[in-house]
């Protein structure tokens, strides 16, 4: 399939086009029908006559943007008609809903005099809470942008010329910063001299730029004072005209410190930036072919920064890192109008964050590993979640800061909104870390030389989530610490090898299974294994949780805690879970990892320790007790095991709900529960999963993170003496911080209750019985 058919396939697939109206009210009888339309519909209607302010409260006009477009100048296919650009749209309205979560209608205006846009977008103030202006000609777009933004009292922001001007803003800080120039004293180039490169230009200035060092070139050549090729400049391009001998790029070039190209394919050649000062910066940015290719520039310059507009490069500047953002910031605090306060912070914000750590997820996508700041990595990779955290609440405040915002925002409490809208497994995490950081305990990992690891470490302490301990070779740790460029700062490291502690831990080990056939000399040399290290920590109260895992098989990580930590007096049994996350649902489902084939008594514990944990996370627990049998439907034994373990569990606990034996349908559709099963406790849809075996809930939380989609928050370990918690073997930065942040809660529930949080009651777990 060539690249063509393959773009017009995608486009038909399915449905027609990239975008659907989804309704957020439901409408399943009468009743909701009445209320959605008429005669309920009147209420919000003339509350909004009342009260103008709220539509906010009522309708979706503070979610909603228009994006308009006249079709005058459509990518790099120039003025194809509005018809034609649709689709451009489309797309647009895509990602403001994949980046940001606003809700977009895209408008193409049949009219190519600016006045007719203008007009149609005043008339569309009621309507929404902001326009996107798009793919309109200069310079006819800096006229209607201008009028729109002067008589409008929402945001009005023309993307073609802005977003440029403040991703490549941030990329140009970060090249400045790497290359050791001064904003106020570098030469700039620009090829290209419609709306994109003059709004850039102006951009610049505003950062630092002299103004009078910017040379810009348009389709007749260099902008010089007296010029008359090319006929009358309009007032736009005045700005930047130049007493200069230099009258094409070539000539401007020469000594120049920086090159932006916002016009076509080969305007710049290997010549040409061979003449330019060391150091050099080049972002060459027309698409799909830019001005000179990397490659072109490394054959000459191995001392230039470069970036481009392509994903297939390093340093891809896409307006996509900017406009889904500023926009969310600015309807969150109902700002008037986007100004260049909010514009200089949104650039800004992505030069720092450009700083910061990359998870290993972020980079992955990109097929990369250990990204960090640096000459290939100026800016934030567009699909880097993080972006939204970054700059909407930079846009957000910026617009408090100059008067243009009608909202104000807590930003703390704003941020882990945003989280939220990146979906409901990032609210929940976020709602964790915030409960860590407000006590942050002692994390010991045993697998302290794995850069995950320390890495993770480093988010954790910049975060004030853990105090992290890194056991391992100092030595090792450091140079590889060195190597990916990640700082120990506040970061214990521990040798079992060497430390002052390992006789203390050995006899505390011989004494605690001497009869159980270990000598003195056994427990030295266990010691050199992190996680017995680690695990004497957390018994002798020098740490007070263990997390590993990420390099080894499952039971090779929870054996020595096992054997040097057990499990709590009061549960004496160990069980394993997940929490999976979708859009719409949080699901707890155990046991997933460690019991193999559990009996009813130790099945009713598991879904009480199950239980607490989701009291733990803020959710009020609905407890399922699965099968393949609904209600006495089916006799067998493992039916009537799951029948028992729920009598068992209510006679335990009758507050809680919890019903079984049932199947897996019955217990995630009311629906079904009310029409045949009227009597079940359970009234709502199941959100405790207990499952008959471990093949059944190992197999189930991977098919339903893995086909379902669902985000897995887990393994949580549950019952034993002290908070230990098992990573996933492989898993992501991010995934340790997480499991940081529940091991950290965990211990701080300790520290609040004489009964573990993560406890249950009963005998030792089947598949380490034998410990």
């Amino acid at each position: 399939m060539t690249k063509r058919e393959d773009a017009l396939e995608y486009h038909a697939r399915g449905r027609p086009g990239k975008i659907a109206v989804v309704p957020t009210k439901p409408l399943n009888n009468q009743r909701d029908l009445a209320l959605a339309y008429s005669p309920g519909v009147a209420e919000p209607c003339l509350a909004i006559k009342d009260n103008p302010e709220d539509v906010y409260k009522y309708t979706a006009k503070g979610n909603l943007v228009a994006v308009v477009t006249n079709g005058t100048a459509v990518l790099g296919l120039g003025n194809i008609g509005a018809l034609a650009g649709k689709p451009v749209m489309e797309g647009k309205a895509n990602l403001f809903k994949q980046f940001s979560d606003i809700d977009v209608f895209d408008l193409e205006v049949g009219s190519e005099n600016p006045d007719d846009v203008i007009k149609f977008c005043q008339l569309l103030e009621p309507t929404v809470g902001g326009i996107n202006l798009e793919d309109i000609k200069a310079p006819e777009c800096f006229y209607i942008e201008e009028t729109l933004r002067r008589t409008m009292g929402i945001p009005v922001f023309h993307d073609d010329q802005h977003g440029t001007a403040i991703i490549s803003g941030a990329a140009l800080l970060n090249a400045l910063e790497i290359s050791g120039k001064d904003i106020g004293t570098v030469r700039v180039v620009f090829s290209g001299a419609g709306a994109a490169a003059i709004s850039t230009a102006e951009h610049y200035v505003r950062l630092g730029v002299q103004r009078e060092h910017i040379t810009m070139c348009d389709r007749a050549g260099v902008i010089y004072e007296g010029r008359t090729e090319g006929g009358p400049l309009d007032p736009y391009k005045a700005r930047f005209v130049r007493t200069t001998s230099a009258r094409d790029v070539g000539d401007a070039l020469v000594g120049a410190d920086v090159f932006v190209g916002l016009s076509a394919a080969g305007a710049v050649t290997r010549e040409m930036v061979a003449q330019m000062a060391p150091r050099p910066i080049i972002f060459a940015l027309a698409n799909p072919v830019p001005e000179i290719t990397p490659e072109e520039v490394r054959a000459v310059r191995s001392d230039a920064i470069v970036a481009t507009g392509r994903s297939d490069y390093p340093n891809q500047v896409n307006n996509v890192l900017g406009f889904p953002f500023i926009f969310r910031g600015a309807l969150d605090v109902r700002a008037t109008e986007i100004n260049e306060e909010m514009k200089m912070a949104a650039t800004r914000a992505l030069a720092t964050l450009a700083k910061q750590d990359v998870p290993d997820s972020v980079a992955a996508l990109y097929g990369l590993r250990n990204v960090h700041f640096g000459p290939d990595y100026l800016i934030p990779f567009p699909f880097d979640p993080r972006v939204l955290l970054w700059v909407a609440p930079a846009v957000a405040w910026a617009a408090v800061a100059s008067g243009v915002a009608r909202e104000f925002i807590d930003l703390e409490g704003y941020r882990d909104r945003l989280e939220t809208r990146l979906g409901r497994a990032r609210g929940i995490v976020r709602g964790l870390i915030n409960r860590a950081q407000r006590a942050p305990k002692r994390i010991v990992f045993p697998e302290g030389e794995e850069p995950k690891i320390m890495r993770a470490a480093s988010i954790l302490v910049d975060d004030g989530i853990a105090y992290p301990i890194l056991l391992g070779d100092r030595g090792k740790i450091e140079r590889l610490a060195e190597l990916h460029r990640i700082p120990l700062t506040d970061i214990v490291i521990e040798d079992p090898a060497t430390s002052e502690r390992r006789e203390d831990y050995a006899h505390f080990m011989w004494q605690l299974r001497q009869r159980k056939g270990l000598s003195l000399d056994e427990a030295r040399r266990q010691l050199f294994n992190g996680n017995y290290f680690g695990s004497c920590m957390v018994a002798r109260g020098d740490a007070d949780a263990l997390l590993s895992g990420v390099t080894m098989h499952y039971p090779e990580t929870i054996r020595p805690a096992l054997q040097v930590i057990g499990s709590h007096p009061s549960a004496k049994l160990v069980s394993g879970m997940y929490m999976l996350v979708t859009e719409r649902h949080v699901v707890f489902c155990a046991d997933t990892t460690v019991n193999i084939n559990p009996t009813a008594e130790e099945l009713a514990q598991i879904a009480y320790a199950a239980s607490r944990i989701s009291r733990t996370m803020g959710i009020v627990p609905r407890i399922a007790m699965l099968s393949f049998s609904n209600f006495g439907s089916v006799k067998h034994p493992d039916a009537e095991k799951m029948a028992r373990a729920t009598q068992l569990l209510k006679q335990r606990d009758p507050t809680l709900v919890v019903d079984g034996e049932m199947q897996a349908d019955a217990a995630l559709d009311p629906e079904m529960l009310k029409r045949d099963y009227p009597f079940s406790s359970l009234k709502e849809q199941a959100n405790v999963l207990i499952f008959p075996n471990l093949s059944a809930g190992n197999i189930a939380y991977k098919l339903m993170h893995h086909l379902g989609g669902a985000t897995a928050i887990g393994p949580i370990l549950v019952g034993m003496r002290r908070p230990v918690h098992v990573l996933e073997r492989g898993a992501d930065v991010q995934d340790i911080v997480n499991m940081a942040a529940v091991a950290v809660v965990d211990a701080q529930e300790r520290g609040h209750a004489g009964e573990p949080a993560f406890t249950a009651a009963g005998p030792a777990p089947t598949i380490f019985s034998k410990l």
